[in-house]
């Protein structure tokens, strides 16, 4: 059956039993792709559509794809490298217009346990996440318990996570109201998606994910990490990045994106020009000339993104 056939048909079975897409954003990492593609292959509950967005890699992933022929795929290939936030920009309207009932964000670098979809989708909540382990078994889930865009004092807003509440998923509740989410196991039903739009793709990479989270929780959704969805991470957790090159441009962007469009005061929305000036002022001491052009920039471009990129706004 096409793709275009199974989403053709109702939303629900006659069980009444909610369809669910994965969307799954990948760029030249194909052995990984592989692992992710042979957990979603051994679910106990089958997705209904896996669409897989590769941003034009150039490695063996199109050998990858094309010999899965065990899973509902649409693979779509990007004429340019997207980032992951128009990768999952564009699964995701791929995925809402095939008319699935949920969709389902994963990243190309983790694998789901057996029964980690069946355990979300037995879930009566518009917005879950996964819960994220190591390759040791230890959790590393980093969805922050505490986004904090109303204290002017706090440079990061993330002040806990799962993974520092918590010592271990057995100590965890079932369910544990987040605040943050990573596009690595986030599941949102299709009326979120209705009422506020989509990724934006102009963030590239970093904070698309905690943008629409801010979105979700400021229409009213609340969003539950499920203990029980447990998602294998295949890399080390490494989020310490070298902020004088290209990717600190955008975690430095992105990050005072997220508190011009969604700090909760004035002083909140300071922050950027505040972290902009502190980071230049100390840049003899650290980060040199080239962090300090990167914050100076970023702060600029970041600017002229105070309002959601229209492509990111509700379908109409």
């Amino acid at each position: 059956m096409s793709f275009e056939a199974r989403s053709a048909r109702t939303s629900t079975t006659e069980n009444d039993v909610e369809s669910v897409a994965v969307v799954v954003v990948t760029y030249n990492r194909a052995d990984l792709l592989a692992r992710l593609l042979d957990g979603l292959a051994a679910q106990t509950r089958a997705p209904d559509a896996v669409v897989v967005v590769d941003n034009l890699s150039t490695d063996h992933t199109a050998d990858v794809l094309a010999a899965r022929t065990d899973l509902p795929l649409q693979v779509i290939t990007t004429e340019s490298n997207l980032g992951g936030a128009g990768g999952f920009h564009l699964g995701m309207r791929a995925a809402y217009d095939g008319g699935w009932d949920r969709v389902w964000l994963v990243d190309d670098d983790v694998v789901p346990a057996p029964g980690c979809l069946a355990a979300l989708m037995a879930v009566d909540e518009d917005c879950l996440t996964s819960v994220r382990e190591d390759l040791s078994g230890a959790l590393v889930e980093k969805a922050a318990v505490d986004f904090d865009l109303r204290n002017p004092l706090a440079i990061k807003p993330k002040r806990s996570a799962v993974d520092t509440v918590w010592a271990d998923r057995a100590s965890m509740p079932a369910m544990v109201e987040v605040q943050n989410v990573a596009f690595e196991g986030f599941m949102a039903r299709r009326s979120v998606v209705t009422e506020i739009g989509f990724p934006d793709p102009t963030f590239f990479i970093f904070y698309d994910d905690a943008e629409y989270a801010v979105r979700a929780r400021r229409a009213g959704r609340r969003i539950w990490a499920v203990r029980d969805a447990v998602l294998v991470r295949q890399l080390d957790f490494n989020q310490q990045h070298d902020l004088s090159g290209w990717k600190g441009f955008y975690m430095y962007r992105n990050l005072f994106v997220v508190h011009l469009r969604h700090g909760e005061n004035a002083l909140v929305r300071l922050k950027p020009w505040l972290i902009t000036l502190a980071v230049v002022a100390l840049s003899p001491l650290r980060g040199g000339r080239a962090e300090a052009r990167n914050v100076i920039r970023a702060m600029a471009s970041a600017r002229g993104m105070r309002r959601l990129a229209d492509e990111a706004r509700p379908p109409r």
